[in-house]
C-alpha cells in the first residue's frame, strides 16, 4: 500500500484543488449578467442569424470511427511488440476487438456515413449535351478570380 501513497495523495490534492477552486469562484466572482456577456463571441463579429443547419449525425459517426482507428492502433502496437508473451489470449483479444470494430465500420459505410456531397446524378454518355460541338472551355469551365487580370489579348477581363 505504501507504494501507492504518492499517487493517492496527488489524486486527493488534485480533487481538493479543483473543488476549492470551483467553490471560491462561485463565492468571489461578481454576478452582473447582461445580454452582451451572454452573447456568443465570434472573433468580434456579432452573429446576425442562427447557423443554417446543424452538423449531420454522420459527421460525428465518422469522427468516432477515427477515434476507434486510433484506439485500435494503440492496442495493436503493444501486441506487436509482446505477442509471444501475450500468447493465444492476446491474439484472441486483438481479433475480437478488430472484428467488432470492422463490423461497426462496415455498417457505417453501408449506411452512407462517408457520402458527404450532394447526390450525384449521372448522365448517359449518349446525351448530346455531353459531346456537343458548342461546348468549349470558356462555356463549361467556371473562371474564378479573373476580374482585373489581363487576358491573352492584353485587355483587362
Amino acid at each position: 500500500m505504501g507504494q501507492y501513497l504518492p499517487i493517492i495523495s496527488l489524486t486527493v490534492l488534485a480533487v481538493l484543488f479543483g473543488a476549492l477552486s470551483f467553490v471560491a469562484s462561485r463565492l468571489l466572482a461578481p454576478r452582473r449578467p447582461s445580454t452582451a456577456k451572454e452573447a456568443p463571441y465570434e472573433c468580434g463579429i456579432v452573429p446576425s442569424k442562427e447557423p443554417p443547419e446543424r452538423f449531420p449525425v454522420s459527421f460525428f459517426i465518422v469522427a468516432m470511427l477515427f477515434i476507434m482507428f486510433d484506439i485500435e492502433i494503440i492496442f495493436a502496437f503493444p501486441y506487436a511488440l509482446e505477442h509471444r508473451a501475450l500468447g493465444l489470449y492476446g491474439l484472441l483479444e486483438m481479433v475480437s476487438f478488430s472484428v467488432v470494430f470492422f463490423v461497426a465500420f462496415a455498417y457505417a459505410i453501408a449506411r452512407g456515413a462517408l457520402d458527404w456531397g450532394p447526390i450525384q446524378k449521372y448522365r448517359r454518355i449518349d446525351d448530346e449535351s455531353v459531346y456537343a460541338v458548342t461546348r468549349t472551355t470558356t462555356s463549361t469551365i467556371r473562371r474564378v478570380g479573373t476580374e482585373g487580370r489581363i487576358d491573352e489579348d492584353g485587355e483587362a477581363a
